[in-house]
């Protein structure tokens, strides 16, 4: 007769698992903002000015930026690392970029902490608009 787990040995191990898994999601949420800065130091064009809205921003998660655009025809660019624990901020509502991971919210406009647990503001990256479409870095 060969012994086999009980009931509670199986639940036990399953629950560890999934604590691992979510634990592992975490960490790579994490890993994608080694630092605060974009994928890359060299100037990259983002697209058309005209899709930042005036009072409103962009997310460009590929290149981990935000573009905001507070006046018509002023541009701000920071990184959308979340500087509390390094995710990519994932959506943007009444003025602010959110963080998935902890609920970290930054003004658009200023890269300000809104909302914490993140305590420091969005790194600033310069933009500039060249023939109708912004070039970041």
């Amino acid at each position: 007769m060969s012994a086999s787990p009980d009931r509670r040995t199986v639940l036990r191990g399953a629950a560890l698992a999934g604590i691992a898994c979510v634990g592992a999601a975490a960490c790579a949420a994490g890993g994608q903002g080694s630092g605060a800065r974009p994928s890359s130091d060299a100037p990259v064009e983002l697209g058309p000015a005209t899709e930042v809205p005036v009072g409103g921003a962009k997310l460009y998660p590929a290149h981990r930026l935000l573009v905001s655009q507070p006046a018509k025809g002023e541009f701000k660019c920071f990184s959308s690392v979340c500087t509390h624990m390094g995710a990519i901020l994932n959506k943007i509502e009444n003025g602010q970029a959110v963080c998935p991971l902890h609920g970290s919210h930054f003004e658009v406009a200023t890269g300000k902490v809104a909302q914490g647990p993140a305590g420091s503001p969005l790194e600033s990256v310069p933009v500039t608009v060249k023939g109708g479409k912004l070039i970041a870095g």
